[in-house]
């Protein structure tokens, strides 16, 4: 399989001529989602969710198909009818060739006054990858590739490491870095490749690992 960083918490996975695209938000590239045959999409945040880029990709490729929570789907439906899935925490299903399963039901506390939002994570083809969209939920089930949120208004660095050390992956990956500055990112990388007990690696938009 193969990864691609977009930008912020945008991911590409392609496998056996299938592309999938998971939270293709406003702070991704305006054609992240592209050619993608499948899109999950985490929660209703729009650096996560944007309905620019899902329409661009849904004309793009009229086959295209979206999986996502009932805060979203309620949103999209009625400009896609019959292309919208809605999914929650337990669920499983296939899409684009790639099986998906969902955990989580809750977005990360950003404050104690602020109403927290639904969220669930996608764990792809039995633990190859984890998008944990906004929140340090930990699937039931090992995983290979941690997309690592690494930065954002609800989290602090010591609990980024915490959650790296309580996943346990073979590698973790960072997304959620786009409020992150290039003066800040060498503490990142080096506090938690130390801290972590894992392989923890940054990858520039547009690069790709073979995971």
């Amino acid at each position: 399989m193969k990864l691609t960083k977009k930008s912020h918490a945008c991911v590409r996975l392609d496998k056996g001529g299938q592309t999938l695209v998971i939270d293709p938000g406003g702070f991704s590239e305006e054609d992240a989602a592209l050619g993608a045959d499948a899109i999950l999409i985490t929660h209703e945040h729009p650096d996560h969710f944007d309905e620019f880029r899902l329409r661009a990709a849904m004309e793009n490729n009229p086959a295209a198909r979206i999986w996502t929570l009932k805060s979203v789907a309620e949103r999209i439906t009625a400009a896609f009818p019959g292309r919208v899935h809605t999914v929650g925490h337990g669920d499983t299903f296939t899409a684009a060739g790639f099986d998906v399963q969902v955990h989580g039901e809750l977005h990360a506390v950003i404050h104690p006054d602020i109403p927290r939002i639904t969220n669930v994570g996608y764990l792809i083809d039995g633990g190859k990858v984890f998008h944990p969209g906004d929140a340090l939920t930990v699937p039931a089930h090992p995983v290979q590739t941690l997309m690592l949120p690494v930065m954002a208004p609800w989290n602090k660095i010591s609990e980024v490491i915490d959650y790296v050390r309580e996943v346990r992956p073979r590698r973790a990956y960072d997304v959620h870095d786009a409020l992150l500055t290039d003066l800040a990112r060498p503490i990142y990388d080096r506090q938690i490749g130390a801290l972590g007990g894992t392989d923890h690696q940054r990858l520039t938009p547009g690069a790709s690992a073979e995971v």
